[in-house]
């Protein structure tokens, strides 16, 4: 049976036991405690990427000498790539190593990138003579210099790939099983792990950014570095706690089977959903939470579980798998491709996001930063009030709203997943409109001062004028980022998740490169974004062209979640007992 699920539904279903009953029975493993080994690790590699991504425009401008519009790109490019590798990270850990061993080779490789960018700071051979931005005489980085700073960053960006697609999926892994009676709490596990994750970010964003401002690069990079290893140590030290998950073959495989086989049996009319290939012994391993409901979407991909002749099945032998699927590895693909159109919905989400440690960077640097007479606050620093502000809500969400919501949904999370995402999407809309207001405020102010023209020039006005735009920002990423990575773990077939919480990395990844693009273009054909002096651009209609993109994105957003339906689960109710019930994936 199907159920289509409405925007803002309920999935129905019952509980299922068996198989996760049977792994509970190897050991008590997993649990809460294995939660400071496995934050541990998220909050250090955090504490290393945002120790260097917050300040990285100004240490490229400042050491490298880069312009502005290179240095925004850098910075997009390198945050873009390190949330592509996840792909590949969560190819091998769902595959072949395992989340674990992932997680440890990406936390040692990305640790090599952090000491060789250490050393960039740290030895002046490795970077070009100082001089002041506005010199002539500045001297630009050469070719072994550049390709040094590059190959860090690389090496920084490959090993996130082995993070950041596995701590999320391994940490839920670890309570998903604690009592297969009782209702998944997974939801309460990613609203502290970002809640873990913004902590790590908000250190990070005030405590190493006004070391590399007031005491030097080589101290404001190397304290992350050390995070990073203590991280892989950490990490290691909880082995005989964790609950592991044996990998289960390639899903990539899997998915190239149901096409392939879908393509040779093309020209077959459409099956009769009764009569398509089931096989629970061969996709036990991938089914232990349950077996996946045959669904009346893309019903042309039902074709790979037709039985004919010429398979030759017997059932005692494993089909040839490029030419009979079964309906779950069927079903496992229209997951898949469900997911896609909500995941499509992030990207714009991220290129919004992006500006935070760009633009937003620059005009904190022409503002007033006096927190009093003889403090400055580091212009990278402000945006410390994203994590502020992200980590109020999240506690208000968890403790306040959700009680609040479940006496009127009857959802044990208070709020639909998708009425969660849009709720952040309004957020992002207006906190881009918000940052296009201040930025009219900010050059008016530049020129009544006599100061437009004057690009270094400190602009009487405070940079806590920035405050609003990044408090909306923190407020929807609560609702939208955290969703988003709750969506795509709760809805992908389980032997995927790791794959799953790659996806949400590629649409950050995807939202990077689109920044970019859309930052050379602006660039090319406009004068809103000048290389030398912002007071004289036309920021604040870089931020409004977002706003706009962002409103036909939440609309496109609002169509797919409503169209969208939830994947539905079976298991035996009793072992030996004929028929299926659904298993419950509230969402």
């Amino acid at each position: 049976m199907e159920k289509k699920e409405s925007f803002g539904g309920v999935e129905n279903g019952a509980d299922h036991l068996d198989e996760q009953s049977k792994k509970l029975k190897k050991g008590k493993k997993g649990g809460i405690k294995t939660m400071p080994f496995i934050l541990g690790n998220e909050m250090c590699e955090k504490l290393a990427m945002v120790g260097f991504t917050k300040n990285m425009v100004n240490y490229l401008m400042e050491q490298f000498h880069m312009p502005l519009t290179q240095a925004a790109n850098t910075v997009t490019n390198f945050s873009g790539t390190s949330s592509l590798t996840p792909l590949l990270g969560a190819f091998l850990a769902d595959s072949y190593a395992g989340k674990f061993w992932t997680i440890s080779a990406g936390t040692f490789i990305y640790l090599l990138g952090m000491i060789l960018l250490t050393l960039t700071a740290a030895l002046p051979s490795l970077r070009p003579p100082a001089c002041e931005l506005e010199s002539p005489d500045c001297v630009s980085a050469n070719g072994g210099q550049i390709a040094i700073l590059y190959v860090s960053l690389m090496l920084a960006a490959l090993g996130s790939g082995g993070i950041r697609p596995c701590v999320a999926a391994f940490g839920a892994e670890q309570f998903v099983e604690e009592d297969p009676r009782k209702p998944k709490k997974t939801w309460v596990f990613f609203n502290w792990y970002y809640f873990a994750m913004g902590s790590a970010i908000l250190l990070a964003a005030t405590v190493l950014v006004y070391i590399q401002d007031n005491v030097g690069w080589s101290l404001g990079l190397g304290i992350p570095t050390i995070a990073m290893a203590v991280s892989l140590i950490l990490f290691v030290i909880g082995f005989p706690l964790y609950r592991y998950m044996d990998p289960s073959g390639s899903p990539y495989t899997r998915v190239f089977q149901v096409l392939v086989a879908t393509f040779r049996k093309r020209n077959l009319p459409s099956p009769d959903p009764k009569c398509l290939y089931v096989n629970k012994e061969l996709d036990a391993t991938i089914s232990t939470d349950g077996m996946l409901e045959h669904s009346n979407q893309f019903k042309f991909l039902d074709k790979a579980a037709i039985v004919t002749e010429s398979d030759n099945v017997i059932a005692s032998t494993k089909p040839n798998l490029w030419r009979l699927n079964t309906v779950h590895r069927v079903e496992e693909l229209k997951c898949i491709v469900r997911l896609l159109p909500i995941w499509a919905a992030g990207i714009l989400f991220a290129t919004s996001a992006a500006q935070q440690s760009t633009f937003s960077l620059q005009q904190a640097n022409t503002m007033d930063k006096h927190l009093t007479k003889s403090f400055q606050v580091p212009a990278a620093s402000v945006s410390v009030f994203i994590m502020i502000s992200m980590l109020c809500t999240i506690i208000i969400y968890d403790r306040v709203l959700v009680p609040v919501a479940r006496k009127f949904t009857g959802l044990d999370r208070g709020i639909n997943v998708l009425h969660r995402m849009a709720i952040g999407f309004f957020f992002s809309i207006a906190a881009t409109l918000v940052a296009g207001l201040l930025e009219v405020k900010r050059k008016n102010a530049a020129i009544s001062h006599g100061l437009a023209d004057s690009p270094t020039a400190t602009i009487p006005i405070s940079v806590f004028w920035l405050v609003p735009q990044h408090v909306l920002h923190g407020i929807a990423e609560v609702f939208m980022m955290i969703g988003h990575l709750e969506f795509f773990y709760d809805q992908a077939p389980e032997s995927m998740r790791s794959t799953a919480t790659a996806l949400f990395w590629l649409a950050i990844s995807a939202g990077e490169y689109t920044s970019t693009l859309l930052v050379t273009l602006v660039h090319k054909y406009t004068n809103w974004l000048p290389d030398k002096n912002l007071n004289r651009g036309k920021l604040e209609y870089f931020y409004w062209l977002l706003t706009f993109l962002q409103v036909l994105n939440t609309l496109y957003y609002l169509i797919c979640a409503k169209l969208y339906t939830f994947k539905s689960l079976q298991s035996k109710k009793k072992e030996g007992e004929e028929g299926v019930e659904l298993a419950s994936t509230e969402v």
